[in-house]
């Protein structure tokens, strides 16, 4: 009895029903992606950093684990120290520069010969290595999203860059041009940002961690294998406030649009809510009644939104932002679930009250 009547209820207006479940699957959407894009942007980041082959990272002291925004470079002789001690096999040092015009971009300076020695080397899809100072190299994800060839001319830093290869993803940065280019671009010489260590053995890592810490006690020094761990919205400045405000923006909506739904449906349905008072409803009947409805609106938009969701990982982004990283967990579907849900229910429940407290009398009299 009750099922048929919410269910009636629900497409008696299948318009403002379908408006009211289109904007709760926006409500969940956007908590969906707006997580899963700053989850995937740090997940993203930390591979690729992995992603160099080294062991060790050595960064300046009280460095952001943000390599790329490193205000504290370090002198490249350092780097020969390093080659010295016991256990280290290879050691790149890269000048990061990062790029704010038109998009966020990391780029690294690079020495060929020693990042080849660390990272056993770019995988090209088409082109050559680094040789002449205007020379730049993009992976193919940068390449797929800005449409780029072998050849085409690329102005970065104000500077107008030759397209020399395109190169498999995973290196740590998109973008790679000559250190010495980089140095002479932002006036920094014989700087690097960071050195990747690799060790002649990969469990040798802790002894050659050892070492470089007694040579450089002041710096940061860390596996590269724990670099993904750092990258938690917890990490960023403000990261985890924009999430809430977010979350919080998406309730709202949820809210808003689910109180007015119910609310114009318990105007318009006073007479039928007079003739269900009449044959012995209670307002904990019609309670019921209005706030399961606008459960399952909820539950529909949930269905929805994660569709959408996908949708928009798996066809939109791709399509037209390939190079933003999505990462959806079962763990934030549940949770815009719950908001959504909660979300609603809060919305529905003045006019539920509010249906329960009309007077049978005045009800059946409403025209």
């Amino acid at each position: 009895m009750i099922g048929h009547l919410i269910l009636q209820n629900a497409t008696h207006r299948p318009v403002r029903t379908a408006i009211t479940v289109i904007a709760v699957a926006v409500e969940v959407a956007l908590v969906i992606i707006v997580v899963g894009l700053t989850s995937g942007l740090l997940i993203d980041s930390a591979q690729r950093t992995e992603g160099v082959g080294a062991d060790v990272m050595v960064r300046p002291p009280s460095s952001s684990m943000f390599i790329g925004f490193s205000g504290a470079p370090m002198p490249v002789s350092i780097g020969d120290k390093l080659g010295e001690l016991p256990y280290v096999q290879a050691v790149a040092p890269v000048l990061v520069q990062f790029n704010s015009v038109k998009a966020l971009e990391i780029v690294y300076g690079i020495e060929p010969s020693s990042f080849r020695a660390v990272s056993q080397g770019f995988t090209f899809y088409t082109g050559r290595d680094l040789q002449d100072p205007d020379d730049i190299l993009v992976d193919d994800v940068y390449a797929k999203s800005r449409n780029a060839h072998v050849g085409e001319t690329l102005q970065l830093f104000g500077h107008d860059f030759h397209v020399a290869g395109i190169v498999e993803h995973g290196k740590g940065a998109r973008l790679f041009v000559l250190m010495s280019t980089l140095e002479d671009m932002s006036g920094v010489r014989g700087k690097a940002s960071v050195f990747f260590v690799k060790c002649d053995r990969s469990d040798h890592a802790a002894a050659a961690m050892d070492e470089i810490k007694q040579l450089l006690p002041p710096y940061t020094i860390q596996p590269l294998k724990d670099y993904a761990e750092m990258f938690t919205s917890s990490s960023v400045p403000y990261l985890a406030n924009f999430i809430t405000v977010m979350i919080a923006i998406a309730v709202a909506i949820g809210f808003l649009v689910t109180f007015l739904s119910i609310y114009t449906t318990i105007i318009e349905r006073t007479r039928e809510i007079g003739v269900l008072k009449s044959l012995g409803a209670s307002k904990a009947y019609i309670i019921q009644v209005v706030i399961s409805e606008a459960a399952l609106l909820c539950l529909g938009g949930f269905i929805l939104g994660i569709g959408l969701s996908f949708l928009t990982k798996k066809i939109i982004v791709p399509i037209f932002f390939p190079s933003l990283p999505i990462h959806i967990t079962a763990e934030w579907i549940i949770y815009s679930g719950a908001i959504a849900v909660a979300g609603g229910l809060l919305g529905a429940a003045y006019p539920a009250w509010l249906a329960s407290r009309k007077d049978p009398v005045e009800a059946l009299a409403y025209e």
